[in-house]
């Protein structure tokens, strides 16, 4: 790992792409994203995402950083009306060849974050992002920005991300060796994948450290009113080293227990005036 000062010829979206595009097939043959099970009719979904979205039929969502689409056809199948945007080609390729698959309608737009306003001209009902998203972007404001554009007034904005303390740790939990705040673009190669770890891949890839009070202030200072915030002690995936279940889709590191939080969660409500 080395922290690197962005320029000119950094371009991180560039890398990050092609860290997802070879991951992407990958993570379709894994066990961890069970898709032959998705196939057959298991929703992707979790219960902390679940519990927070509610009943989504009939509604229009704009699910940010949908990676191959499992969850967005997940809320389709529930009634939706989904829209799924991911910067990785390769897994927006992947995502509609699943929903052709499966017979479900959803549409998919290739495209970072930041200029899907370049694409997209509407407002949602729900606004849903999940695990593993905001890591990937350099600045906040710009990211509710997006989300308040795409919002209706009223409409609601659901949250459920990887806590920023977990992100201080090395691997294997054993030393704090990251800045839990945004001290900038932390650059480092992978071996394996999180949905593979024995995988025969290296990726270079570009993220951000994000604190929790970051993370409300973006939303807060663009328009997004807080509704909910928790925190959980267990993460519903194992995608970290030496996870251990300790109940149906709950997973802890085992020496350190239920001592530190593993995943946040956040509903906020677009301002009416």
């Amino acid at each position: 790992m080395y922290i690197c000062s962005m320029n000119k010829d950094l371009n991180y979206l560039n890398i990050n792409r092609e860290s997802w595009n070879r991951r992407t097939p990958l993570h379709i043959a894994s066990d961890f994203y069970g898709v032959d099970e998705f196939v057959k009719g298991k929703s992707s979904l979790k219960q902390i995402e679940l519990d927070l979205l509610g009943d989504v039929k009939g509604k229009s969502i704009l699910h940010l950083q949908c990676h191959f689409g499992q969850d967005s056809l997940s809320l389709a199948r529930m009634g939706a009306r989904v829209t799924g945007v991911d910067l990785s080609d390769k897994a927006i390729e992947e995502a509609n060849a699943l929903a052709n698959k499966i017979n479900v309608s959803a549409r998919f737009v290739c495209c970072d974050v930041y200029s899907l306003p370049e694409h997209l001209n509407e407002e949602f009902d729900i606004v849903f992002t999940s695990y593993g998203t905001i890591g990937w972007l350099p600045d906040l404001d710009k990211w509710a920005q997006v989300i308040h554009r795409f919002l209706k007034p009223g409409g609601k904005f659901v949250f459920v991300e990887f806590h920023p303390v977990v992100w201080m740790f090395d691997d294997d939990f054993k030393e704090v060796k990251y800045n839990y705040f945004n001290t900038g673009p932390i650059q480092e190669t992978e071996s394996g994948t999180y949905a593979q770890q024995d995988a025969d891949i290296k990726s270079e890839y570009i993220g951000w450290n994000h604190a929790t009070g970051e993370v409300l202030c973006s939303l807060l200072n663009n328009g997004i009113h807080l509704l909910s915030f928790q925190e959980y002690n267990y993460s519903p995936y194992a995608c970290f080293k030496n996870t251990v279940k300790i109940e149906e889709d709950k997973f802890r590191i085992p020496h350190l227990g239920d001592k530190i939080p593993m995943v946040f969660s956040l509903t906020g409500i677009k301002n009416l005036v």
